[in-house]
């Protein structure tokens, strides 16, 4: 009986960030809402990860959202230019001839996995530490090519419950967000403490 307990609690918990992030999200039409949304979810999230389960995601998703809407949007603008330059250059890569454009399309998207990786790590660093705005991006691209290892590990897991989802499609209102996200500040937390206590040790 508990253990049934302690799973609905979990569930509950899971759906409810998730459909706060999709609401959210959609508050800010999607481009403005996306960026403060997911740091909200991300800041409930670390609080899961640290045990602390007594507070109201609520309260703590809107007053989070709401704080870093201005600050997250700005950084998340760099990443949307950024993205959006190297889309419409992956666009006249493919439509070009040669050898060179061969080169130029998979260098593209070579530079696009490296966007995605840090935006992956940006999250995590963003509501476990306080930086500047070019430092959260320095540090994320950092500790995506630094973390091999945990990067790889946070690959296959997103691949997995992507996967999950892909098989189980009425999930998507449900988890298509905290799932990955969970597995994501999961990986990070236990970097950062790793990457701390060595800090401290030297």
């Amino acid at each position: 009986m508990k253990l049934f307990q302690y799973v609905s609690e979990w569930i509950l918990r899971l759906v409810w960030t998730n459909l706060l992030w999709i609401a959210f999200t959609l508050s800010g039409l999607v481009i403005a809402g996306f960026f403060p949304a997911t740091i909200a979810m991300f800041t409930v999230i670390r609080k899961w990860a640290k045990k602390e389960l007594d507070f109201s995601i609520w309260q703590l998703f809107k007053d989070t959202y709401k704080k870093e809407w201005v600050n997250s949007n700005k950084i998340g603008l760099v990443f949307v230019c950024i993205a959006a330059f190297l889309f419409i250059d992956l666009r006249i890569s493919f439509y070009m001839k040669g050898f060179f454009s061969i080169f130029l399309y998979v260098f593209i998207l070579f530079l696009l996995a490296i966007l995605l990786l840090t935006l992956i790590y940006f999250f995590p660093l963003y509501v476990q530490y306080t930086f500047s705005a070019k430092a959260y991006l320095k540090q994320a691209f950092i500790h995506a090519f630094a973390g091999f290892k945990d990067t790889f590990v946070i690959l296959v897991g997103l691949v997995c419950i992507g996967y999950f989802i892909y098989k189980l499609p009425g999930l998507i209102p449900f988890m298509s967000a905290v799932l990955p996200s969970y597995w994501v500040m999961t990986v990070c937390m236990k970097r950062f403490r790793r990457l701390e206590k060595q800090i401290l040790e030297a």
